[in-house]
Parts: C-alpha cells; sequence; structure tokens
C-alpha cells in the first residue's frame, strides 16, 4: 500500500467513526493492510467475562454468538490484555506461550475451525473492569504474527481509537449538519470548531461557559488561545499538524493536557476535520479542527491490573485466580479455562505461595476485597 493509499484509508476510518456502517468496510480493508482476515473491535469485562463486538469484518455469525455465550470465558487474552497499557501492539506470544495457547479447549474448538493461526490487537482504552481493543485475526495462510504486522498495526491504531472516541462522543449516525447545534450543545465537553489559522468558528454551550471564565481558554479578536503560554503553543502546535496531514498527526498524540490559570487541569482532544463526512462538522469547509476539552480525571487502574501487579503473577496464575473466584473447585476451573486438572492445581499452588493464603476460600476473599469498592455503579 502506498503512501497516499495510506492517508485514503486514515481518512476512511474518521469518515467510519460519522457513519458507522462504514466501519465494516474499513475494518476488511486494515485487516487486509496488517496482514489477515479478519478484524473486530470489541470490548470485554474481564471480571464479569463478557463481551461485546462493536463493529466486525470476516466472523461468521455461528463464531460470533459462540464467543459471546461461551467462549469469552474460556479466551486466555481476556484477563491477559489487562497487563498492557492503551495504544500498545501485541499477539498471543505477548500474552502466554504459543505452545501452552494451541493446548486450550479455546483454541481448539473456537479459533482452529476459523483457520486462524493468531491476531494482532492494540489496546484502545481500559477502565476499572474492562477494556476496548482493536484486533486484527491472522489466517494459517498469513502465518504468525511478525514485525511487520506489528508496525502497520502502530499506523493505524491510534488513529482507530481517536474515531472510536469521537464517535462515542458525538454519537453522531447520519447527522446532518444542520442538527448538530443541539447535539453539540448536549456534550458534557466543551467542544471548539477552528480554522487553520487558529480562528474559532463555533462553540458549544459548554465551549463558551469555558471561554466565559477565561482560566483555561481565550477567545481575543475571534482567535483561540490557551490561558497558559506553554499549553498554548502546544495546542497551536496540534492544530498546525492535523492541519498538514492525518498520516503527521498520529506523531502529536491526540490528546493536549490545558493547564488552567485556577489550578484545574483540562485535557483536549483534538481532531482533523479535512476529508468527506468530516467536512459536515464544520461550517461549510472553514473549520479544519474540532477540539473537545473536559476536565482531567485520575481513573483507578482495572481491578485485574492491581492484583497481578501487586502479587506478581502471570496471565495464566490471573486467569485461575479470577476463575476460583467465578468457577470454585478444580474440575470446574479445568472445565471453564480448557486446561487439564494437573495444570490447574500447578496454577494454584503458585498462587497460594504468591498471595500467601492457603485454600480456595481464601483466594475468593482475596479477589472479593479488590473488587468490592471498585465495581461499576450504574
Amino acid at each position: 500500500m502506498s503512501e497516499a493509499e495510506l492517508s485514503d484509508l486514515i481518512g476512511e476510518i474518521y469518515d467510519a467513526a460519522l457513519e458507522p456502517e462504514l466501519w465494516e468496510v474499513v475494518l476488511q480493508k486494515s485487516s487486509v493492510f496488517v496482514g489477515g482476515g479478519a478484524a473486530s473491535i470489541y470490548s470485554k469485562d474481564a471480571v464479569y467475562k463478557t463481551a461485546d463486538l462493536t463493529y466486525h469484518f470476516g466472523v461468521a455469525g455461528e463464531f460470533q454468538e459462540s464467543y459471546l455465550d461461551k467462549y469469552v470465558r474460556m479466551d486466555p487474552t481476556t484477563p491477559g490484555l489487562f497487563f498492557f497499557e492503551v495504544g500498545e501492539v501485541v499477539d498471543i506470544t505477548n500474552i502466554l506461550p504459543y505452545d501452552e495457547f494451541l493446548d486450550t479447549r479455546f483454541y481448539k474448538e473456537w479459533v482452529q475451525p476459523q483457520g486462524w493461526a493468531d491476531m494482532v490487537t492494540s489496546v484502545l482504552d481500559k477502565s476499572t473492569t474492562g477494556y476496548a481493543v482493536f484486533t486484527v485475526f491472522r489466517h494459517e495462510l498469513n502465518g504468525r504474527s511478525d514485525e511487520n504486522a506489528h508496525r502497520r498495526m502502530k499506523l493505524l491504531a491510534p488513529h482507530v481509537r481517536r474515531a472510536i472516541l469521537i464517535g462515542r462522543t458525538l454519537q453522531l449516525n447520519r447527522t446532518e449538519a444542520a442538527t448538530l447545534a443541539d447535539t453539540f450543545d448536549s456534550l458534557a465537553a466543551g467542544l471548539f470548531l477552528i480554522d487553520v489559522k487558529g480562528r474559532l468558528v463555533r462553540a458549544n454551550l459548554n465551549g463558551h461557559i469555558i471561554l466565559s471564565e477565561g482560566a483555561i481558554l481565550r477567545a481575543a479578536g475571534g482567535y483561540l488561545s490557551a490561558a497558559d503560554p506553554a499549553t498554548n503553543e502546544a495546542m497551536l502546535a496540534a492544530f498546525a499538524c492535523a492541519e498538514m496531514a492525518d498520516a503527521n498527526f498520529a506523531a502529536h498524540g491526540v490528546a493536549v493536557p490545558l493547564a488552567g490559570t485556577n489550578g484545574q487541569n483540562h485535557v483536549a482532544y483534538i481532531l482533523p476535520l479535512t476529508s468527506r463526512a468530516r467536512q459536515r462538522t464544520g461550517v461549510g469547509y472553514a473549520a479544519a479542527v474540532a477540539m473537545f476539552v473536559c476536565k482531567a480525571q485520575a481513573e483507578s487502574p482495572p481491578v485485574p491490573e492491581v492484583i497481578a501487579k501487586l502479587y506478581r503473577l502471570t496471565p495464566s496464575e490471573l486467569r485461575v485466580l479470577l476463575a476460583v473466584f467465578e468457577s470454585g473447585g478444580v474440575p470446574e476451573i479445568a472445565e471453564v479455562l480448557g486446561i487439564s486438572e494437573a495444570t490447574a492445581k500447578t496454577h494454584l499452588n503458585r498462587l497460594f505461595a504468591k498471595t500467601g493464603t492457603k485454600r480456595q476460600s481464601d483466594l475468593v476473599k482475596l479477589v472479593a476485597g479488590f473488587a468490592g469498592p471498585l465495581a461499576k455503579s450504574d
């Protein structure tokens, strides 16, 4: 794929943020670019062992259903991906030894029948109990993941993450420009549409509130600027980069921290508005950049990640620990995880040693002690 074709693909990724029905075609092209035969954007809850396939290509309906109903509970990547940060690109061998993966019931009953050999995954987002990922599945004909597949995934993943973030924020589905004003004003974040020279084209209600306070952003003479000089330089540099080309924008990141004169810090998420469907979010073609501003908030680390890091557990040990919490005895653990009872016992003995416990009931209490205060609230 040439540089121009890559730029077009990146443009289509952002178009799909506004027109979700485009995601299937985008994922098809992305899987070809990375070197696979199928691709998905999905989220998982590692504690409750549930999953949601947001967008997908190349995964047959019966396999989608069986994964959601049954195999998500056996998938060794479900707890394993908690060990990686947002933006990291990994494959099966980064999570567990490949031979061990081939020996799992999950591989034999769900992966192998589809002719898949590996996956290349980037973590898009993480919460206290779950995460969202972008995955390209490698067919046996493609072979296992290699350096080239990782490199290509790294080129696409930041743009997919931004597109999903913007799509969720705006919640646009074939919305015309004439109806966007009410949608913009309903956003909790401050929204600013800016032209290539930094002139403010439009702001939503919360954006005007931020400007009226003057502690984070200001609009003097029609130009948007940050109250903090150093922050202003970083913001203007991001605007300039966004205008140059989507491909170059990846090097500067999606988020810019905004320091406030009142001691409150905010984060600006910046999206270039330069192609196809994205142009409809501006006023005519004047707006070149959309910026979403919200307060910076520290999030608690995910429950499994906290436990794994505290007790220095391997991905396999974490899988067994979570299975103990949910399934019970050794036979049940072995059945759920698709491993032998001897392997389950080996991991249990290691868990007892690392956590200072002696019985499975002690392990259940240990996990419950972490999950209680960190549980999701509706």
